[in-house]
């Protein structure tokens, strides 16, 4: 049997991370966490995620950040954007560079899941069942 795809979410809030990530769980897919982007860049799951869950505004990189950080060392993985902060110029640059969903928050948990499947039929990757 296939092992499920990894769903990494970063996300300095600890509340929103907590919720994400048993949203995503319970969806069967497996999940890391992480406190800030530099984190998911030092971890051990950075190659094998399928898909990266980001808030928009963290301290020191952003999630706009990260994702051109990995676009510049070849690495394109999908992107799913949350944000309480809606400002058009990060919706544009974010979906320029290839994000799936741009969610503001407070999102819907259905909406999210559909983000979630797009960015994996993009991979090929099966969405969980």
């Amino acid at each position: 049997m296939p092992h499920p795809p990894v769903i990494s979410i970063v996300d300095d809030d600890g509340s929103v991370r907590a919720a994400t990530y048993n949203l995503v769980r319970s969806l069967g897919y497996m999940v890391h966490t992480f406190a800030s982007a530099e984190e998911f860049l030092r971890s051990s799951y950075l190659n094998n995620t399928s898909c990266v869950i980001a808030d928009v505004r963290m301290p020191a990189m952003s999630g706009l950040d990260l994702q051109a950080h990995l676009l510049a060392t070849g690495r394109h993985l999908p992107f799913i954007f949350i944000t309480a902060f809606s400002v058009e110029s990060d919706r544009v640059r974010a979906l320029q560079a290839g994000a799936i969903c741009f969610l503001i928050k407070p999102f819907d948990g259905d909406v999210l899941i559909r983000c979630l499947d797009t960015a994996l039929a993009q991979l090929g990757a099966p969405a969980i069942e």
